[in-house]
């Protein structure tokens, strides 16, 4: 079972059903994380981390090219007059085409921007990864506060409503007594002033209680939302473990807030020293090959034609002199 959801699984054991339809905390927390949207934003967030992150691993893995070609090339020369010796430049005309096909690839050997990049995306990625673990803890505390806050109001509402019962006694015992003349108008007064300020404290409650519960409802995404009422019987189990600093501790070590505030240190640190790598020099394997193939066409003095491949395999060295003042 997921450790984030054992707060909500312990609270669960707290409720029993009021109603055929009544649904405990846990069915509402998995509603919510169904429809909530800071929490489907989180996730979105992720997703264009994890594919950034894949993004960055291209600078470090070789890449490869195809290029086809295909040209008509058409040349000539007028006859050239004859030079004092008697011999001159003898007129042509070619008209040919050729078709090439080139495949080049390149591996990065050393490029530590390239490196620092990739370093920086995977803890963005694990960044990410937080912000949806935070998120998820978060909705927990949004959807069991809202539960609790609509149980509160209607656990208010009944006892207010049961007051106005006593105080509707009281008032309707006070009229009697001044009707037998054994209570004065003053009493009666009284009780209507405490019976009208009960049926206030029962509309205020009411109106509570309805906000409580469209908030719910919108958080959850669902309309006329019935939550489980409270078990008597159920009691909390002591907290484990009891020390306040083992609490700290235990924070330090798995809160996500805190460690994705570790990792944005480290993200920091990853983009100063690739801004530092765009000074230092660089290394590639390449290699390509070449192929050629050339066809005579209706030229009448060409002899151009044939087939020819050329291959090539080096290593590529660069590094930046002067950049305008940028690096």
């Amino acid at each position: 079972m997921n450790a984030r959801l054992l707060p909500l699984v312990a609270a669960v054991g707290l409720f029993t059903a009021t109603g055929s339809q009544a649904e405990d905390l846990m069915h509402w927390y998995k509603a919510a994380l169904a429809y909530d949207a800071s929490f489907r934003a989180a996730q979105s967030q992720l997703q264009a981390n994890e594919a950034k992150a894949d993004q960055a691993v291209a600078g470090v893995r070789p890449s490869a090219s195809l290029t086809l070609g295909t040209s008509r090339t058409q040349s000539g020369l007028i006859a050239d007059a004859p030079n004092s010796l008697g011999t001159g430049v003898a007129p042509y005309d070619r008209d040919y085409g050729s078709s090439t096909a080139t495949v080049s690839a390149s591996q990065p050997l050393y490029r530590p921007a390239n490196l620092r990049t990739l370093e920086a995306a995977e803890l963005q990625r694990q960044q990410a990864r937080l912000l949806v673990k935070s998120a998820e803890q978060d909705l927990m505390i949004r959807v069991t506060q809202a539960y609790f806050d609509v149980l509160a109001s209607q656990d208010t509402l009944t006892f207010v409503r049961a007051q106005k019962q006593s105080v509707a006694e009281q008032l309707a015992s006070a009229q009697r007594n001044f009707e037998v003349g054994t209570a004065t108008i003053t009493d009666t007064r009284e009780a209507q002033a405490r019976y009208d300020l009960v049926l206030a404290q029962e509309l205020a409650s009411a109106n509570d209680l309805q906000v409580k519960q469209l908030a719910f409802e919108q958080l959850v995404g669902q309309s006329t939302a019935k939550l489980n009422a409270l078990s008597q019987l159920q009691s909390l189990s002591p907290l484990e473990p009891s020390s306040d600093a083992e609490w700290v501790k235990l924070t330090m070590a798995q809160q996500a807030s805190v460690i994705k505030a570790r990792l944005d240190v480290q993200v920091a640190e990853k983009e100063v020293a690739k801004a530092k790598a765009a000074q230092l020099p660089t290394l590639d394997l390449q290699a390509s090959s070449n192929f050629t193939h050339l066809l005579n066409g209706s030229s009448t003095s060409s002899t151009i034609q044939g087939k020819s491949i050329s291959s090539t395999l080096g290593v590529a060295f660069s590094y930046p002199l002067y950049a305008g003042g940028s690096l």
